[in-house]
């Protein structure tokens, strides 16, 4: 727990909280890496917080939130983190904003996630506080400032596809169509993560939507230009995962054609085989079981048989020819 002032961020325990709350050169951030019993009684104790709200840090919420009361705004927003086999993790992170407290609360982790994980936004933030290069006069500029910060985190994650997705145009360029599957399964996958991180950012932006539209006895007219920036920020995002997204489209869009493209040039040439074999077969089978087999080989009539199976071929492979199968 941290007092934040002109002078910096001050290192404090719990037991002084009342005494910091009731000071007026500073405000309170109070940053919880994992909900526990400790968390919810002081949060219940000193704080006095709703209890859906309490009940929304417990719990694991997939999609962005916020709730207005008369002394604090609640806003859920999340990170990206990326996982095994194109999986994207959902960092939460739940924030109480009040005059002289700003409230921080991790949400609930997949276990293949490591806490310092979810809390590079907060910390960064924080060590821009110590060393003064962040100097945060209300708890709602200090809320600007990780807000920001979890919208670069979702930009880095596009900027990070936007590179997997160019050397996929490559591979696509220059694949030999052998494996066709493995290649398609991994655009797939990384069109998930551009899905994930876009619906993450289009959220994100209509809570902030939402936050500017409020009265003012719940968002005063100084915390809207910072709200307006921040859904700005994460509509920036938005529309940057929506151009790569359909660039994505059209290089797997590209990659099942050239497929469709061979395989209809495959299926041609065995029909072309087919149409070449198939009379001889049928000619060598009904000459086969039709004319009686003599002691000896009708010279003659073989050579006439063998002539007749290859003018046919021939004009088969003529036909074919004039149809453009190959």
């Amino acid at each position: 727990m941290w007092f934040v002032s002109t002078r910096g961020a001050e290192v404090c325990e719990v037991a002084e909280l009342p005494a910091l709350l009731a000071r007026d050169d500073g405000f309170v951030w109070v940053d919880v890496p994992t909900y526990d019993d400790e968390a919810d009684r002081v949060l219940t104790a000193t704080f006095g917080f709703h209890q859906l709200t309490l009940q929304a840090c417990r719990d694991r919420n997939h999609v962005p939130a916020t709730h207005a009361y008369a002394d604090y705004l609640f806003v859920v927003l999340h990170a990206p983190q990326g996982g095994a086999a194109g999986h994207v993790h959902l960092l939460e992170l739940d924030q109480f904003v009040g005059r002289h407290f700003l409230v921080t609360v991790h949400g609930p982790l997949n276990p293949d996630v490591p806490t310092e994980e979810a809390l590079v936004e907060t910390r960064a933030v924080l060590r821009r506080v110590e060393e003064g290069r962040l100097r945060p006069a209300t708890p709602m500029e200090l809320s600007y400032a990780i807000g920001s910060a979890l919208a670069r985190r979702q930009w880095s994650a596009v900027t990070a596809v936007a590179e997997g997705v160019a050397g996929l145009e490559q591979r696509v360029m220059v694949d030999d169509f052998r494996h066709p599957e493995a290649l398609l399964e991994e655009m797939f996958l990384v069109r998930h993560e551009l899905l994930t991180v876009r619906t993450m950012a289009a959220q994100s932006h209509q809570i902030f939507g939402r936050l500017t539209a409020l009265p003012d006895r719940f968002v005063p007219q100084e915390f809207r230009p910072l709200l307006a920036d921040l859904g700005d920020q994460f509509d920036r995002v938005r529309g940057l995962t929506d151009g790569e997204k359909e660039f994505l489209f059209g290089v797997i869009d590209l990659y099942q054609t050239r497929v469709a493209t061979r395989m209809t040039i495959a299926v041609e040439r065995l029909a072309v085989l087919a149409a070449v074999t198939l009379p001889v077969t049928a000619i060598a089978s009904i000459y086969g079981m039709n004319v009686i087999v003599n002691d000896r080989t009708h010279v003659t009539q073989l050579l006439l048989v063998l002539v007749l199976m290859v003018a046919v071929s021939g004009l088969l492979l003529r036909w074919t020819k004039r149809q453009g199968w190959w």
